[in-house]
């Protein structure tokens, strides 16, 4: 459903959520450092490294833009020398355990365009002049704002839109 994009993410992820209530952070720090050699790290592709390299040199901001929490984003940004990630939030109490919510918005469809608006503007530098690189359908709504967009195996129907749309299509 996710990669159809008919599903209502938000109410998914508050359900999911409940689940990590009052568990303290460093649990999910931890799972997530433990999995990430294993599980992440041999996906990441080459072709992934010498396009984030190509912005890096050109001097442009360069950022993970993803749906997943920070627990996942920041050791992928760390291992290609990504310095921001613009994701989703999960609420966090004084004392250091996750509350269930996610702070809204969550950074999917149009969320994902409204929380890179914010950090666009905070850093100097406009979307709709930037370079967004996706697999997804859920993510046409930022792709239809920035300048580049860049489609990498994309699912069936994000695929159709970027053939008819003109947009690059790579396989990594």
């Amino acid at each position: 459903q996710y990669t159809l994009g008919v599903i209502d993410a938000p109410k998914v992820a508050r359900k999911a959520l409940q689940s990590f209530k009052g568990r303290e952070e460093s649990w999910l720090e931890k799972s997530c450092a433990e999995w990430f050699p294993k599980y992440v790290l041999p996906e990441l592709q080459q072709a992934g490294r010498r396009a984030v390299n190509k912005h890096r040199q050109a001097g442009e901001f360069v950022a993970i833009v993803t749906g997943a929490t920070r627990y996942v984003a920041e050791p992928v940004a760390a291992e290609l020398g990504i310095d921001h990630v613009i994701c989703s939030e999960l609420e966090v109490d004084i004392e250091g355990c996750f509350t269930g919510r996610v702070v809204e918005p969550l950074c999917y469809g149009l969320g994902k365009v409204e929380r890179t608006n914010i950090v666009a503007e905070r850093e100097g530098f406009r979307i709709e002049e930037a370079t967004f690189y996706s697999d997804s359908i859920t993510d046409l709504p930022l792709l239809e704002v920035v300048t580049t967009p860049v489609v990498i195996n994309p699912d069936a129907r994000l695929r159709k839109i970027a053939k008819k749309r003109g947009w690059p299509i790579e396989a990594w």
